[in-house]
């Protein structure tokens, strides 16, 4: 006989803090998202490089994003990566692309997967798992309420 299981047991994956991503994971548990400007040619870029991707100057330096981005693609989950997300199927997962430029990868929240649209106005929803004790930098549809 084999006995069920549940995903409330099974951690989720954490993010990696090395020394590069220490000021990016240390502002996501505030609630914000920063982005790396590059002090030769203004360059902005998400996620966190030794380098800028366009000049290839390693004087960069850190900017809090708006939080206002567009959905640029999504896909709504019905069978997780990892069985830890069992728990939260279906969900949106979605590249946006922020009012600065960069695009990146999050999870849509706060609406059905039937309502969500590319070219959709989003914002920051940093949201904190209870479980993982980690805080999300996840994305709401834009309302006038948020």
């Amino acid at each position: 006989m084999t006995t069920p299981t549940t995903t409330t047991s099974i951690a989720k994956p954490g993010f990696v803090s090395t020394r590069l991503t220490t000021p990016y994971w240390r502002a996501a548990e505030a609630g914000k998202l920063l982005l790396q400007e590059c002090l030769e040619c203004g360059h902005l870029q998400h996620y966190p490089r030794n380098l800028c991707t366009k000049c290839w100057s390693q004087d960069l330096q850190w900017k809090e994003a708006a939080g206002d981005a567009s959905i640029w693609s999504f896909t709504v989950v019905g069978i997780p990566g990892h069985p830890a997300w069992g728990d939260e199927i279906p969900y949106i997962l979605a590249l946006v692309e922020l009012v600065e430029g960069p695009r990146l990868m999050t999870n849509i929240v706060g609406c059905a997967p039937e309502s969500v649209h590319c070219g959709q106005r989003v914002q920051l929803r940093p949201h904190r798992g209870a479980r993982d004790n980690q805080t999300l930098l996840q994305f709401t549809p834009f309302t006038r309420d948020n």
